[in-house]
């Protein structure tokens, strides 16, 4: 990932209007500010989420609160709790997917 040029910017999460993805199961709030090819996102899981799809997306991700479940496709699993997180590049492993029994907010940059 290489940022693009961008002045310092400060960012009130709370100020941007969330967009609501459904999962297989529950659904997704995303908080998204986009920069070139940079996306950068607080993404809020509810209760009994669970991702519509296997992504294959390079992501940098950590878990503010609540606990998360990444699968990847081919068996191995990740509980990760606040503080935790996870990083990945396009294709660069196994696809994955989450999952969220009580719900989970992450700060994710990809």
């Amino acid at each position: 990932m290489k940022l693009p040029a961008l002045p310092f910017t400060a960012v009130d999460w709370s100020a941007i209007p969330a967009e609501r993805h459904d999962g297989e199961a529950g659904f997704a709030l995303w908080r998204t500010m986009q920069t070139g090819n940079v996306r950068v996102r607080v993404v809020e899981y509810s209760p009994g989420y669970l991702a519509d799809h296997w992504c294959d997306r390079g992501h940098v991700l950590y878990v503010l609160a609540g606990e998360l479940e990444s699968e990847l496709r081919d068996g191995r699993r990740f509980v990760l709790r606040p503080g935790m997180g996870y990083q990945v590049s396009d294709f660069g492993d196994a696809a994955h997917r989450s999952s969220t029994r009580d719900g989970a907010t992450l700060f994710i940059v990809d």
